[in-house]
């Protein structure tokens, strides 16, 4: 086995390994350098002795002896203070077949502590991108537009209030599962909003995020089939379906109107449509269950010309009334500009702005140039174009903006 391929293994299991030392460790720091020690036991012992039969189990009982070792080497074992002894003898007991099924569930077990009430919501996300996706501490700083001192704070507080606290590393029983269900919900959809449109780098997407939050909301539906999971879930996959007609060969930004429909994943679509419907009949859904229903009007037209406005506005209406933003806001006007015309669609964009509203998100600029393009005005276009060019993060997106600058100007 060679080393590019434990490395690829890394990227796909070590959170889950983390998740499962976390759950039998007790502690963030202890299980963290478990993992690593493990996967670096796996350069030396792999590439000799192949791929042991279950990696992720592999990995974790290595780190757990791993990490009794760590424990043995702070203390001599006789002269352990009775909570280090009794750490001790909990990790030797731990069970030393660890199956696939627990290794699976203790990431969701772990949203679940990270966004318990006990924790600062300010904190709940961060450190849950943190600890369960392995984003570093400046990649969220970035997202959440602060510091990354100030972001490191918050998380190391987060894991110090779980400490303290003696939080317990379940998920909750079912009685208490809907109560603890919104901030899940919240974090798991920021998870797979980072899979499909990263916050920065040079790659527009890390499926990775995607797969790992369509996953772990599967699950959550199957412990509770909640309509607002369902339709957390509908979206994500009615979403996800558009993963490769997104980008073309070349890495490039192609616009829902121009992709080519029949890259869409057919399953997805179905399993997303049979989902939302589901929960928009419960009569008891929320604002993911309408921004499903707006995605799987979409998915239902197999041209761009096809597409239903006047239903997509309506959603649009409706999901207004239960979570008036801005930027809800700016999407019903790019639908309105399409189901009446152009310039009703840029008034409301313009009254956006007016307001002070969506003045450092890129995509309100973006938009503005567009429909200015559209409508002649190629000074006002490119002027809107190079707002949202400055700023635009990832490498995708400024090519895209670029590209939109040039096009005005030899119209």
């Amino acid at each position: 086995m060679h080393s590019a391929e434990i490395e690829e293994l890394y990227r796909n299991e070590s959170r889950k390994v983390f998740a499962t030392l976390i759950r039998l460790l007790g502690d963030f720091d202890l299980a963290e350098e478990a993992t690593h020690e493990a996967f670096a036991a796996a350069m030396q012992q792999w590439p000799e002795h192949g791929l042991p039969d279950n990696p992720a189990s592999w990995l974790v009982s290595t780190g757990r002896f791993k990490a009794v070792d760590t424990l043995r080497r702070r203390a001599k074992l006789n002269d352990l203070q009775p909570e280090l002894s009794r750490r001790l003898a909990e990790i030797e007991a731990a069970n030393h077949s660890v199956a696939q099924q627990d290794i699976e569930d203790d990431r969701l077990r772990l949203i679940f502590t990270c966004c318990h009430p006990a924790i600062d919501p300010k904190v709940q996300v961060p450190l849950t991108l943190r600890e369960v996706c392995g984003l570093t501490t400046e990649e969220i700083a970035r997202a959440f537009l602060i510091a990354p001192s100030t972001m490191a704070q918050r998380i190391v507080r987060g894991k110090a209030k779980i400490r303290d606290a003696r939080i317990p590393y379940t998920i909750p029983l079912l009685n208490d599962l809907p109560s603890r269900l919104e901030p899940v919900l919240s974090v798991i959809y920021l998870v797979f909003n980072e899979g499909y449109s990263s916050s920065s780098g040079e790659s527009l997407t890390r499926a990775d995020l995607s797969d790992e939050a369509i996953r772990l909301a599967r699950l959550l539906v199957e412990l509770l089939p909640d309509p607002e999971a369902m339709g957390l879930l509908a979206l994500m996959l009615l979403h996800e379906s558009r993963r490769e007609a997104r980008m073309n060969v070349d890495g490039d930004i192609v616009l829902l109107d121009e992709q080519d429909r029949t890259l869409w994943n057919q399953d997805f679509i179905a399993e997303g449509s049979r989902l939302v419907e589901q929960a928009l009949r419960s009569r008891r859904f929320g604002v993911y269950s309408i921004q499903a229903a707006i995605s799987a009007v979409h998915a239902e037209a197999t041209e761009a010309s096809e597409t239903d406005w006047a239903q997509i506005v309506a959603l649009y209406d409706v999901l207004f009334r239960a979570d008036a933003s801005p930027v809800v806001e700016l999407n019903r006007a790019v639908a309105i500009a399409m189901r009446d015309d152009i310039a009703s669609g840029l008034a409301i964009i313009d009254s956006i702005l007016y307001r002070g509203d969506l003045h450092d998100y890129y995509l309100a600029h973006s938009a503005r140039g567009e429909f200015l393009r559209r409508l002649g005005n190629k000074d006002q276009a490119k002027l809107a174009f190079k707002q949202a060019l400055a700023l635009a993060r990832l490498e995708p997106e400024r090519r895209f903006l670029r590209n939109k600058i040039a096009s005005t100007e030899s119209d």
